[in-house]
């Protein structure tokens, strides 16, 4: 396949994926469990996120599929495997942080996220250099998601008591 048709699979496919966790349960501003918190005051403004990770999602997409179209490449598989296991880290923090109300667990979700987030960087750079500077954006967005988490963890100590932790789908 060209890196065309591999960006017409990957970008969909990821801007669905990171939709759908984000819809699971309701996020940012629309969960009144997250209104209630404290926040840092470096906390952007709430309609800064879905168009961040939009963003960020389109360019991991475009990444993925130039690594994708990197046949023969030597560390490809190993490269698309860290890719995967990033992304679905990836996935799994906002039901973590916003469903479930596990901020030490989200932080920490995070941190793991960083570093799987640098080594797939580094790999995808060895396959691809234009595909680690498209991942760079997910660095830097995650690394600051990381601290706004962790700060959000220390101005409410407790938080996960504020309500009931939130388990119905918002996806229909």
């Amino acid at each position: 396949m060209s890196f065309l048709r591999w960006a017409a699979v990957t970008v969909p496919a990821v801007l669905l994926l990171g939709f759908a966790s984000g819809r699971i349960v309701p996020a940012g501003d629309d969960n009144g469990w997250y209104r209630a918190l404290a926040k840092p005051a470096l906390t952007p403004p709430g309609w800064v996120f879905p168009v961040a990770w939009t963003t960020i999602y389109i360019l991991m997409g475009l990444a993925l599929a130039m690594v994708l179209n990197a046949r023969g490449a030597r560390g490809r598989k190993g490269a698309v495997g860290l890719f995967a296991v990033g992304f679905a880290m990836a996935l799994v923090w906002m039901p973590l942080f916003f469903g479930a109300h596990r901020i030490d667990a989200a932080t920490m979700l995070i941190g793991a996220m960083v570093l799987v987030g640098i080594a797939t960087t580094v790999a995808f750079g060895r396959i691809r250099t234009a595909a680690a500077w498209l991942m760079l954006p997910y660095l830097v967005w995650i690394s600051f998601a990381g601290v706004l988490s962790w700060s959000i963890g220390r101005l409410n100590p407790g938080a996960a008591t504020l309500a009931p932790a939130a388990r119905t789908s918002q996806m229909l």
